[in-house]
């Protein structure tokens, strides 16, 4: 591990990025699902108002670990904190302390922001990674239940007040 570094990603870093994502998708066999490109990413991510920002893991200068993030802000407690939306650590590098560490330092990154908290969501079936979550020391609120609207359902929504 000592052969790893994480860094805040730059433009450059958007093919790795959205290959990534698609890794995510395809380790959950949902790849057809993701519609985003690398110009999405790029223009989302590193244009004048970024939506997110991610850290990036590289081994020998191949990225190898990404934790996309954004701003989030918890009216409850009264600070902000950041929501993570995408982890991924390459397979040849899970069981390796990598996922734990892109969080701890994305904490660390939101703490010395003034931030106090990460959320995040994990699909239900995903088992081995609700495991890894509850190890790092994330818990699971069976209090709350994840709302979406997108699509043509949204966009109608949003006519409403057009």
């Amino acid at each position: 591990m000592s052969d790893i570094i994480i860094r805040l990603a730059t433009v450059d870093d958007v093919p790795a990025i959205h290959a990534m994502i698609v890794g995510i998708g395809a380790a959950q066999g949902e790849a057809h699902k993701i519609t985003s490109t690398p110009d999405d990413i790029r223009r989302h991510g590193f244009g004048p108002r970024p939506a997110f920002e991610a850290l990036i893991a590289q081994a020998g200068g191949r990225a190898v670990g990404l934790c996309l993030f954004f701003p989030s802000f918890s009216t409850w407690r009264g600070r902000p904190g950041a929501y993570v939306q995408d982890l991924f650590v390459d397979p040849g590098q899970r069981g390796t302390g990598l996922g734990r560490r892109l969080l701890a330092r994305t904490a660390a990154l939101v703490a010395a922001r003034g931030g106090a908290y990460l959320r995040l969501s994990v699909q239900a079936d995903n088992v081995a990674a609700q495991g890894f979550y509850a190890r790092v020391g994330l818990h699971h609120s069976t209090a709350e239940r994840i709302h979406q609207i997108d699509g043509a359902a949204f966009l109608a929504l949003g006519a409403e007040e057009a």
